[in-house]
């Protein structure tokens, strides 16, 4: 079978219209988790006066698989033929940004005996040692944090590399974050940001541990890695507008996904997703939960 791949003309864009800069499986299920706190339309806020109208609950959930499930057989691994040009677009960030968000904070690996890996816990085995990973990650939030926004598309000539950005910190930070998706158009939650926060700017944080609620992508890294990290903002999030650029570019290959609503039916309850920045079969899924305008939960 012979591939023909067609580059059209870039579109110009504009990186700085909305900031100023400032891991290949995936698993989703429902959960119980949600958001009780939000902020008043102030940049910065301790206050926690108003409710979401999301439901909320802490019923524990049971899970179990629908009538004549079949589990499926493991596979070779492989790329679907039809997708194979979707992660080739979606991994351009591996290149342009140097894998930022593949790897959490601290991260390091060593060849190990046996003996040193806890029995039942997964690890790489490698001719007869097995790879012990390490990493140095802060203090661990009670509740996810909340965060307003979209893949990084408001259309075709426009996109803001900065809502990528607190995605790869998030992924840095391994922390739990419930995203609440606001594409272009979208009914529920660009209007919620709007009205908790005081304006459709993206995005928009709420950490409801604390009650500390900001705009601006390079403040909501800071605030993170302060809080949840060492308080050192990793080296490709801190080169200020080659910061911009480089995640601009690695935008490219996936021009518009993520961004436009496509109607949708929303569940009870926040999905959960475990997946990470860096990884382009990830990226195509939260894509499609954007687009949906479905609330999740990401566990990095």
């Amino acid at each position: 079978m012979v591939g023909v791949l067609n580059i059209p003309k870039l579109p110009l864009f504009s990186p700085f219209s909305m900031c100023k800069q400032s891991r290949s499986f995936v698993s989703i299920k429902a959960s119980s988790e949600s958001s009780n706190s939000q902020a008043n339309p102030a940049s910065t806020s301790t206050k926690e006066d108003q409710k979401p109208s999301f439901a909320s609950s802490s019923t524990a959930t049971t899970f179990a698989p629908p009538p004549n499930f079949k589990p499926p057989e493991p596979k070779r691994f492989a790329v679907r033929p039809d997708k194979t040009w979707d992660i080739v677009g979606a991994a351009l960030a591996l290149f342009f940004r140097w894998g930022t968000g593949v790897f959490v904070s601290g991260y390091s690996a060593s060849l190990v005996s046996e003996n040193e890996i806890p029995p039942g816990q997964y690890c790489l085995e490698l001719g007869g040692s097995k790879v012990k990973e390490t990493s140095k990650i802060g203090p661990r939030p009670e509740k996810p944090i909340e965060i307003y926004e979209f893949e990084g598309y408001s259309n075709f000539l426009f996109f803001f590399p900065c809502l990528m950005l607190v995605r790869e910190i998030v992924a840095v930070l391994d922390l739990d974050v419930l995203f609440y998706p606001c594409p272009k158009n979208g009914p529920n939650f660009r209007p919620k940001a709007a009205q908790i926060g005081g304006k459709q700017q993206f995005p928009y944080m709420v950490d409801p541990n604390t009650g500390v609620a900001m705009y601006e992508s390079d403040e909501i890294i800071k605030y993170l890695v302060g809080k949840y990290g060492d308080g050192s903002v990793p080296f490709m999030l801190s080169l200020g507008l080659l910061t911009t650029l480089t995640a601009g570019f690695a935008m490219i290959g996936r021009m518009g996904k993520g961004s436009s609503y496509t109607p949708s039916k929303l569940p009870p309850k926040p999905l959960e997703i475990w997946s990470y920045e860096g990884s382009p079969f990830c990226k195509i899924v939260r894509e499609v939960l954007v687009e949906l305008e479905l609330p999740h939960i990401q566990h990095s």
